[in-house]
């Protein structure tokens, strides 16, 4: 179960090479998935952001006129009206006609994705030896015939541990322990199923290195290690939670164990009377009586083009049923449905997440652990009309070639598979197709796992953005530049690929000048990738202003769910009286995760700035959210997001509720300790702020986020003097943290110690160059040092990030600078 401190929520849980599960913002995200919130109390940073004049005049935006419809990509299976629900059936009931492909559906990991744990099925050696790393101690034994590991628990002391369920099978696998509660917990010590010549045939620790103590969120016993939530939605079938959020206790419940026919196909129970029934019947069912008819591929060939070497399909794909059922388990997502299972339209019931900082490199590169989806949609073979089975056979789940020959069943040989374009000897290692356009990158320490954004390799991209590239995976000792000399010798200069969007958002992500113009460009440049131009739209939310309205209402406007889901997120950043009107006609949307997004742009729009038709497709949508939120009730996240809008709407007796809620399930949860704090802050309870402060720190002693809201808290009780070391610690524990050295370096500029304000400031921008807090505060502590030149080029620097600041613009004319303002 491979995870990141990072993530919060459903991430991906993985037994072995079985089949991920899932991510989410971390479902998280349910924020990660709400970007938008904020974890921090405002506080100082208000204060920057009025000083700067980075907000704009509030103007009131038209709605948009037309009510976005389902793209093809997710439009509806066409099934017969009068059919009836359809149920689970089981694996056997389909074996008894499809006998072929269930003898190859048996030799697939995802048949072996989850198992009851016995001599046949567990892996790893039980044989009294122990596993003793990164301060932790695990042996492993067996007794009665039944699994046991010895290792510390949920209060940090040793107990025996019985293994009920193997989870995976190659190249690890890992064991969950069963709680009274309901609760199954994978264990942090997995076996290493590989061949002892790579390697394998051991015992290993998943997070190596790391220190994980019983206090710690990646314990094995805690709760980014719950199956329940965590994995098994995508290792067995029907996975229904059944959580109790009065007891805290999980019932949950499977049709079969395992990845079986039904979690891809649907429940078979219509198909069965199908094909039982007589000829009239048959014909009067063009559906077949199938929940997801998986046919996009039925009657459809490549048409090899000699001259290119690319092949086209002979019929343009019309849906992405098979790539988006695929997607429910082989993507970073996250849940905002009751039922997880797949529906043939992705965002029905999952949240995908998008090209973000934190998961992907800038130029659209995996680096955190997030599948496949994503990447392959960035991909060229998508918009062509690939699909997974056409590279992967769907039962066995095995590639349906090996080496180059799987790719030269569509490109030909003759033109790729030379070395005039691959530049090894034929049939080296670097001659191998994957190796340059599907580099591999290990997960869960020994699981490696190849990008599916199928990509130009371009060290130039490194050279200028420090993206990885391929070329370095077997010539890091020659550098990138070296790389990108001999591309250019041997296919010329000017090889873009097809994921040409680096610049946009590396821009974005750094914050420099021209940015938001980036960004509205790449959002509306159809030859880019959907989700580029999503990510590019959800990107706008750095830089709220006019300008960046068009490009958004433009994406709520368009076909595809992945653009207006994303312009949703991004008007969380603007007044309610602007994003009201645009979000409205969206709450019906035929994609159940645009609703969900638009319930919470809407949320906190009061009354009066909606007419009566608005207002009941605010009160609609917002359902929807609450109900997306009530699907991950077992997770603090979903507290904590309702709290956050609960404040919003004005209601803080509930959002106290939801957040001491998330604290309940997660003690440690620092978003709910931080906005606790700020709402009984903002209502002038500045004592009971500070005593959440400390409740939080001594449950994460060390959190930045915490030591700086402590520090805040102290200043506005006029304690500048013992504030000052907490802003202090908050800037050591994060010393990447902009805003947390800028607001260390005022409490030291105001406390007469300018030097060292201004030096810490500098120190600061190196490592954040555009950030605009720092450059306004250098400006102005080089210009009452009397040092005008040096302020003067800050105040450009300034005026470049931030040229709708009216401050900015009037700080540089102050020092002589000559400017053309482009605030209005």
């Amino acid at each position: 179960m491979g995870r990141s401190r990072k993530s919060h929520g459903k991430r991906s849980g993985k037994g072995a090479s079985a089949r991920p599960t899932s991510p989410s913002a971390a479902v998280p995200s349910p924020d990660e998935r709400h970007r938008r919130l904020w974890w921090m109390p405002l506080g100082l940073g208000v204060l920057v952001l009025v000083l700067l004049g980075i907000w704009w005049l509030r103007v009131p935006a038209p709605g948009v006129a037309t009510t976005p419809v389902a793209s093809v990509a997710t439009a509806p299976t066409p099934v017969t009206a009068a059919l009836p629900a359809a149920h689970y059936v089981g694996a056997q009931a389909c074996a008894s006609c499809h006998a072929k492909e269930t003898q190859a559906w048996q030799t697939s990991h995802h048949a072996l994705a989850m198992q009851v744990a016995d001599h046949k099925t567990v892996a790893g050696r039980f044989d009294g030896n122990a596993l003793k790393q990164d301060g932790s101690v695990a042996s492993f034994f067996k007794r009665d015939h039944r699994y046991f590991v010895k290792t510390d628990g949920a209060d940090g002391k040793p107990a025996e541990f019985e293994v009920k369920y193997t989870f995976g099978v190659y190249p690890l696998q890992q064991y969950l322990v069963a709680f009274p509660d309901g609760r199954l917990q994978a264990l942090r010590a997995s076996w290493d199923a590989r061949p002892a010549a790579e390697g394998g045939q051991r015992w290993f620790n998943l997070y190596p290195g790391e220190h994980i103590d019983a206090h710690d969120t990646l314990h094995w016993t805690r709760l980014n290690q719950n199956w329940n939530y965590m994995c098994a939605d995508c290792h067995s079938t029907n996975v229904q939670r059944h959580y109790d959020l009065a007891s805290n206790s999980f019932k949950t419940t499977w049709n079969e164990i395992n990845v079986a026919c039904e979690a891809c196909h649907g429940p078979g129970s219509r198909h069965v009377e199908w094909s039982n029934a007589g000829d009239a019947k048959k014909k009067a069912d063009p559906s077949m009586g199938l929940t997801i008819a998986l046919d996009e591929r039925k009657g459809v060939h490549w048409i090899p083009n000699p001259a290119s070497g690319n092949p086209a399909r002979s019929a343009p794909l019309a849906t992405h049923r098979e790539v988006e059922t695929c997607a429910v388990c082989h993507s970073r997502r996250s849940i905002i449905a009751e039922d997880t299972a797949p529906t043939g339209r992705l965002m029905d019931t999952h949240d995908p997440v998008l090209v973000a900082e934190g998961r992907y490199h800038a130029d659209g590169q995996q680096l955190d652990e997030v599948y496949v989806y994503a990447s392959f949609l960035q991909s060229r073979m998508y918009a062509k009309g690939v699909t997974c089975s056409d590279c992967h056979d769907p039962h066995t789940g095995k590639t349906r070639a090996q080496g180059n020959a799987l790719c030269e069943s569509c490109h030909t040989a003759t033109v790729y598979d030379t070395p005039s374009h691959h530049m090894h000897a034929k049939g080296s290692a670097g001659s191998q197709c994957v190796a340059c356009h599907m580099p591999l990158k290990n997960y869960m320490v020994i699981n490696a796992r190849p990008d599916h954004s199928i990509r130009v390799p371009r060290p130039d991209l490194s050279v200028q953005y420090g993206v990885p590239n391929a070329c370095a995976n077997c010539h890091a000792d020659k550098g990138a530049p070296w790389a990108a000399d001999a591309i250019a010798k041997a296919h010329g200069p000017e090889r873009k690929g097809y994921q040409h969007f680096v610049e946009a958002l590396d821009a974005a992500r750094r914050g420099k000048p021209g940015a938001a113009s980036l960004l509205t460009t790449l959002a509306g440049d159809a030859s880019s990738p959907v989700i580029a131009r999503a990510t590019a739209v959800n990107e706008l939310h750095r830089y709220p202003s006019p300008d960046a309205l068009p490009a958004i209402k433009t994406a709520l406007a368009d076909e595809d769910p992945l653009m207006r889901a994303a312009a949703l997120d991004t008007l969380l950043a603007f007044p309610t009286e602007v994003r009201g009107p645009l979000a409205a006609p969206l709450a019906d949307d035929a994609v159940r995760d645009v609703r969900v997004k638009a319930g919470r742009v809407l949320a906190a729009v009061p009354d009066e700035q909606l007419d009566a038709t608005q207002r009941s497709a605010r009160d609609r949508a917002f359902a929807a959210y609450q109900q997306a939120q009530a699907a991950i009730a077992d997770r603090p996240e979903s507290h904590y997001n309702l709290g956050v809008v609960d404040v919003e709407r004005g209601d803080t007796a509930a959002a106290e509720q939801a957040f001491l809620q998330a604290l309940k399930l997660q003690p440690d949860f620092v978003p709910a300790y931080v906005n606790l704090a700020d709402m009984y802050r903002g209502t002038g309870h500045e004592a009971q702020a500070e005593s959440v402060i400390d409740e939080g720190l001594r449950a994460v002693p060390g959190n930045g986020n915490l030591l700086h809201a402590k520090g805040l808290s102290l200043i506005r009780q006029n304690e500048a003097k013992e504030a000052l070391p907490w802003l202090e610690r908050a800037h050591r524990a994060e010393p990447g943290n902009a805003r947390f050295a800028y607001v260390y370096g005022v409490a030291l500029n105001s406390s007469g110690k300018v030097d060292e304000a201004r030096k810490l400031w500098e120190e600061s921008l190196r490592a954040s160059p555009y950030d605009a807090s720092l450059l306004f505060a250098l400006a102005g502590a080089e210009r009452d040092a009397g040092n005008q030149d040096k302020a003067r080029e800050y105040a450009e620097r300034l005026v470049a990030v931030a040229p709708r600041s009216r401050e900015a613009h009037e700080l540089l004319k102050s020092l002589g600078g000559d400017n053309t303002p482009t605030f209005h």
